[in-house]
C-alpha cells in the first residue's frame, strides 16, 4: 500500500478547512494532494486502481465521508502527523509534550475528550521546531506569541494560522531558486546575516502579515521572526530525512 502524503501547506490547509476560517473543502484538499502524486494514473483513467492501493488512515476516512470532525484524539493527530512529509512525529512524543514538556500550552483536551484544531497544529509546530531548537527555546518563543498559556484570546496568532503561514513560506522558498540563491548570497556577503533584510523573503511573508491587522509593529515583528525560524526548521527536517534515506541506502546496498 502506498502512503498518503501531505505537504505541511496541505496539512495546515486541511486543519483550517475544518474550522470556520476557511472556504476550502477538506475533501478537495485531499483530492488535490492525492492527484499530485498520481498524475499519470489519472491521465490514463486508472484513478480507481491507484486509490485502492493507497493507505487511508481512519481519521482521513472520516473526512472523506464528510463526517463532522469535532476534535482529534492523540491517536488521530499521530496518524495525521505520519502523513506529513519529512515528519517523525510519534504518539509517544506527543504524550510527553502534553503531559510534561508543553503541558502549559497544550493542557487537557479542549473539546470534551478531543483536542482542538489549534492544539493539533501546536503539536505539529513543536515537532518542526525541535529539529533545530531545544524545548526551552521553543517555550520561550511560545511565551512571546501566545502570552498567557491558559488563555486563547490573547494569542498574537492562532497556532493553525501560524502553521499555515510558515508552511506557505517554506513552499515559496522550495519552489523558488531565486529565494534560495539570494539567501546564500546575502549570507556570504555579510558577517551578520539577517533574514529580515531580505526583501524577497519578506515579501513572501507579507501574505500572512496582511491578515494580522490587529497587531502592533513589534508584535508583527515577533510573528515574522517565528515564521522564518519555523520555515528554516522545516528545511532542517528535510535535510535530516534526506540524510536518513542515504544512510539507509548505504547500509542496505552494502552487499
Amino acid at each position: 500500500m502506498q502512503a498518503f502524503t501531505l505537504s505541511r501547506k496541505e496539512m495546515s490547509a486541511l486543519l483550517l478547512s475544518l474550522t470556520e476560517k476557511s472556504e476550502q473543502k477538506p475533501l478537495h484538499i485531499l483530492q488535490e494532494a492525492w492527484a499530485k502524486f498520481h498524475q499519470e494514473e489519472v491521465r490514463k483513467g486508472r484513478s480507481l486502481t491507484a486509490f485502492l492501493s493507497t493507505d487511508i488512515p481512519p481519521v482521513l476516512q472520516k473526512i472523506i465521508k464528510g463526517n463532522r470532525i469535532n476534535g482529534f484524539s492523540l491517536a488521530d493527530i499521530a496518524a495525521l502527523g505520519k502523513l506529513i512529509e519529512y515528519s517523525t512525529l510519534s504518539a509517544t512524543a506527543m504524550q510527553n509534550w502534553v503531559k510534561r514538556d508543553f503541558k502549559e500550552y497544550l493542557g487537557s483536551p479542549r473539546l470534551g475528550r478531543k483536542y482542538s484544531v489549534n492544539q493539533a497544529a501546536l503539536l505539529f509546530i513543536i515537532d518542526d521546531l525541535k529539529a533545530s531548537l531545544d524545548f526551552e527555546s521553543i517555550r520561550q518563543l511560545f511565551r512571546i506569541l501566545f502570552l498567557q498559556p491558559e488563555r486563547d484570546d490573547d494569542d498574537l496568532v492562532e497556532p493553525a494560522e501560524l502553521y499555515y503561514g510558515y508552511a506557505e513560506l517554506f513552499e515559496d522558498i522550495k519552489r523558488s531558486p531565486a529565494l534560495q540563491a539570494q539567501g546564500v548570497a546575502e549570507r556570504s556577503a555579510s558577517n551578520e546575516y539577517s533574514w529580515k533584510t531580505d526583501s524577497t523573503l519578506r515579501g513572501a511573508m507579507e501574505k500572512m502579515m496582511d491578515r494580522l491587522t490587529h497587531l502592533t509593529r513589534s508584535q508583527k515583528d515577533a510573528v515574522r521572526n517565528m515564521l522564518m525560524i519555523a520555515a528554516i526548521s522545516v528545511q532542517t527536517c528535510y535535510f535530516q530525512a534526506l540524510a536518513r534515506q542515504y544512510c539507509n541506502a548505504a547500509l542496505f546496498l552494502d552487499f
